[in-house]
This record gives structure tokens, sequence and C-alpha cells, in this order.
């Protein structure tokens, strides 16, 4: 029931309430895609800026306190700069991009735990190595085997573009075991594409590396793959003692008679001759 103080349904003050109340409904999904977009733009930029200092990834960690964000590296300390210049700088620029307000964003630095494994910074190697004037097959056979021989199930390259001559082609290169889709592809399988400025046009490098699993989740992740089944030794079990069985009592056997019990006697059979009558 409306009461006297409330407005009429058509009236502008109606309006805004149910705008306000959509909002509210809407609210969380727009956060969810503000942070998607805010992540996506970080990332690129980060990629732009931080090429030389092999930046390998952000992350954003978001309080209600601040906002920390991780810089992945694999040389660290060209992240920070001299005396913690260059990082200052960056996170004067993310601040006003994002208007943040002061103090509440903070930016870190964290080296890569393995480089091998990382696809991000094998994709800039190969990119550095191309721009270098590297052949394109001896730059990722190189990267293979390096990330091979640090333990990973599969690695694969792939290079597009003008390689060679006037027409675009791609040259693919693999090793090892590769997962595609599924569950596991999501959680195994790290991938990078970085693009190369050539003379002769734009080269698309993009890095797919399968990771090894690691129980302590370090090199890759704990969660076995989906198809590995394990067979366990089944454990030495004490054999409980079977009891006797107790031999069955024939059909038709009568209950145990006591001494003075009467045994009941069979019936004649059928056709049978009578019984003698007694002598006189």
């Amino acid at each position: 029931p409306s009461s006297a103080t409330d407005p009429p349904p058509s009236s502008p003050a109606s309006f805004s309430i149910m705008a306000t109340a959509k909002k509210d409904l809407l609210s969380k999904k727009r956060l969810f895609v503000k942070n998607g977009l805010r992540d996506a733009e970080l990332n690129e930029f980060f990629t732009r800026e931080l090429a030389d200092a092999g930046y390998a990834g952000v992350e954003v960690r978001d309080s209600p306190m601040r906002t920390d964000i991780i810089v992945r590296a694999t040389r660290p300390q060209d992240v920070l700069g001299e005396k913690g210049r260059r990082i200052r700088e960056l996170a004067s620029m993310v601040q006003k991009r994002f208007k943040f307000e002061e103090g509440q964003v903070e930016l870190l630095a964290e080296r890569v735990a393995n480089r091998a494994l990382c696809a991000e910074a094998q994709a800039e190697s190969i990119r550095f190595k191309l721009l270098s004037g590297l052949a394109v097959r001896r730059a990722c056979n190189g990267v293979i085997k390096g990330v091979m021989d640090e333990g990973a199930k599969g690695c694969e390259v792939v290079v597009t573009g003008k390689l060679r001559g006037g027409r675009a082609k791609a040259m693919k290169f693999r090793e090892g075991y590769m997962i595609k889709t599924g569950h596991s592809n999501r959680i195994y399988v790290k991938e990078a594409v970085r693009h190369v400025l050539m003379r002769q046009g734009v080269l698309g490098v993009k890095v797919r590396i399968m990771l090894p699993q690691d129980p302590e989740g370090r090199q890759g992740p704990k969660e076995p793959l989906a198809d590995i089944v394990t067979v366990h030794t089944p454990k030495d079990e004490d054999v409980m003692p079977v009891p006797a069985k107790v031999p069955a009592k024939p059909h038709g056997a009568g209950f145990a008679a006591g001494p003075g019990a009467a045994v009941a006697a069979a019936p004649p059979a059928t056709g049978a001759a009578p019984p003698a009558a007694p002598m006189a």
C-alpha cells in the first residue's frame, strides 16, 4: 500500500528511485567488467613500458584500504630503476589514469620463480632474438630446448608473418606433450603472444608451455592431470577367522528326545500288508 508521502508512479521521483534500484542490481556486474578492463589495460601498458625488464605479468590485489599492483619480471631491479625512481613514475602514471587517491595504490616488483617455465619471458626472448637478426628456426628451437631442459611437459612456438619472401606464412615448432582443451588446459598450459615490428612487416609470436605437475605447487599446479590413474598397493589386512559351519539337520527329523519322550513312528507305506493278528 502506498502512503500519502510516496510519489505517484508517473512522477520523475519514482523513475529516479527505479533507476537507482536497477543500478544497485547491476553494480556487481559492472564492477567485474570495470576490473577486467583495468587489468587488461595495465597488462598492455606494462608490456610496452617494461619489455626491456623481462615483463612476465601483473596481478592486482584489491583491499578496502589500498590496491597493490604486483609486477612480475625476470629482472625486477630494472623495474625498480635507480633508487626506485622508475617504479615511482609508473605508480604515478597508474594513479592518474585510474583516479586513485594519494597513497591508495602501490606498485611492487616480484622476480619470476622459474624463467624457463614463464611463457611471457620466453616470448620476449624470441622477440629480441628476431629483432637482432637471428633466424626464426634457430631462435625457436633454442627456446624450446631451454624450456624442455627445465622439466616442462611440452612446448609449442608459432611464428606467423612475412618470414621469408613476400608471402606471409606460419611456422610451428613443438616438442613434448601439449593439451589443447578441457580443465587441464586452463591450469597446466601458459600462453603468451608478442608482436615483432620487423622491416618487412609485423610478425606474431605465440608461445605455449605445459607445466609439470608439482605436489608443492612451485614449478606447476598441485592438481594431477585428469587422465592419470594411480593404482595404490593394497594394505596387508589381518585375516578374520571364519566360524565353522554347523551341519544342517536332515529334512523331517524330529526334535531331540529326552529320556521320557515318545518317538513318533513313521507312517506305514502305501499298499503294505496289514499287521498280523496276535496269537491266542
